[in-house]
């Protein structure tokens, strides 16, 4: 697959750049960004840590907002960051033209219904379309981490729990922690999977906690002003499901902090670092 490059700026002695390539996975032009810290010009290939966007954003809101890149220069950290779902004219969106289904919502899931199956394999595209991409193009290693916000939150860890091997390390911020109990899963669940509940269980981490054998140990920050905690997001359900399957979590709830890119950019340092333990060493 080619890429277009269609930006490039220069950051904490590494390279900021934006790619436009072809999804054979989701049927459309994709746009991802990706931090080259100073390392990579130094020969041999370095572990990369994929980030996955919430709702309604971009590659953008991360790599603009999150202040991960003079952390991610110092411990040698490539950052991949796609859009959020697929994109373009040919894609179906919300037919209402609401904020939290569709374009800029795909939930990091492969949809099974009409007429949203044909695009909406978000899962595929992030856990083996787009690392193929970046591992032939980039001095990039095997060695992956994951991590996200909110809806990307739910994908990290959906991603890492169904993936066993494939991931080194996961983390998240403000996950939707049990997305078959929360307005936002539900009404995305029911359009891309279909309403039979038991099929909504693949893509539900506090589900999916129970069954996996790998006990990759989950860093989950939530700050305790967020206006989405009690109603969608739910970190008390994700930390009842490990207790129950004994999987290594780390919830921490942060006092004062809300939604935003305010409180990852507070704590970022501290999940590269945790990221960069179990991939650097």
């Amino acid at each position: 697959m080619s890429l277009e490059n269609i930006s490039c700026q220069k950051s904490f002695g590494g390279w900021h750049k934006r790619y436009r390539h072809r999804s054979e996975v989701l049927g459309c032009d994709m746009v991802f960004a990706v931090y080259l810290p100073p390392q990579a010009e130094q020969g041999g290939k370095l572990p990369v840590l994929y980030w996955l966007s919430g709702l309604t954003c971009t590659d953008e809101n991360f790599m603009q907002k999150a202040g991960a890149m003079r952390m991610a220069a110092e411990l040698g950290l490539i950052i991949v960051a796609p859009d959020t779902s697929p994109r373009g004219p040919e894609v179906p969106g919300d037919p209402d033209g609401a904020w939290d289904f569709g374009l800029g919502a795909g939930f990091y899931l492969n949809a099974t219904q009409e007429p949203w199956s044909r695009h909406y394999r978000m899962h595929d595209y992030v856990v083996q379309e787009l690392p193929t991409l970046v591992e032939a193009h980039f001095p990039a290693s095997d060695k992956r981490g994951i991590s996200g916000h909110s809806m990307g939150g739910h994908g990290a860890l959906v991603c890492a729990l169904r993936n066993p091997g494939r991931y080194q390390s996961v983390s998240a911020f403000s996950p939707i922690n049990n997305p078959m109990d929360c307005p936002w899963g539900q009404k995305a669940f029911s359009r891309f999977l279909g309403e039979d509940r038991s099929k909504w269980r693949e893509w539900d981490a506090c589900a999916l906690i129970a069954e996996v054998d790998e006990k990759l140990p989950l860093l989950v920050d939530q700050g305790d002003r967020d206006d989405f905690l009690a109603n969608q997001l739910k970190p008390e359900a994700l930390q009842q499901a490990a207790k129950q399957a004994g999987h290594p979590l780390t919830l921490r709830l942060q006092p004062g902090y809300d939604h935003s890119y305010f409180f990852i950019a507070s704590f970022i340092d501290e999940h590269l670092r945790h990221h960069a333990h179990a991939l650097v060493g």
